[in-house]
């Protein structure tokens, strides 16, 4: 054991009741890189908070309108088309939805979201359904991927809502 360790030990145990907390990070922030030639982009940042986790992003170089965002299965965005991510992270098995229906979506169905004139749109979403390194793998999004695609959901189709290529990519690595 180092004596940095030590100190660090000592400083949880010293202030475990006051208001700091020492905690592992629960923050994943990244990078959206174009995919399908395009050239969407954009930040996405998770924090997690107690049992809610927040996701803001914010993309630009979007055609202007409404576009589908999920979560996929793998963080791989290795693939030109973006399709290494697999498909809408379901660890429930359930249909294909708007997030909340009572009959039933995907863990990863998030929702769509509105590009302005220039092509530029932010997006927040919170979630209890969601957490950051835990180990409730119905609930982990570590490993996973956000995928913007060029189209909006239509909250129908089955498995993956008919919006379209996927124009962004970005994986959760933390």
């Amino acid at each position: 054991m180092t004596t940095k360790y030590n100190i660090s030990y000592l400083f949880c145990l010293i202030f475990s009741f006051s208001v700091l907390s020492c905690s592992e990070d629960k923050t994943i922030v990244v990078e959206a890189e174009p995919k399908s030639d395009s050239n969407v982009t954009g930040t996405i940042t998770f924090s997690e908070d107690g049992d809610q986790v927040l996701m803001n992003a914010v993309f630009t170089g979007l055609t202007p309108g409404s576009h589908a965002i999920h979560l996929h299965e793998y963080s791989d965005c290795s693939s030109p088309d973006g399709k290494s991510t697999g498909g809408h992270w379901n660890p429930t098995f359930e249909d294909h939805g708007a997030w909340g229906n009572e009959t039933g979506f995907h863990r990863g169905d998030i929702g769509n979201f509105e590009a302005n004139e220039n092509g530029e749109a932010t997006i927040s979403f919170e979630t209890n359904l969601w957490c950051i390194n835990c180990d409730d793998e119905t609930k982990n999004i570590v490993g996973k991927a956000v995928i913007v695609h060029q189209g909006q959901d239509d909250f129908v189709s089955q498995p993956s809502g008919a919006a379209g290529s996927r124009v962004s990519c970005a994986g959760l690595i933390q």
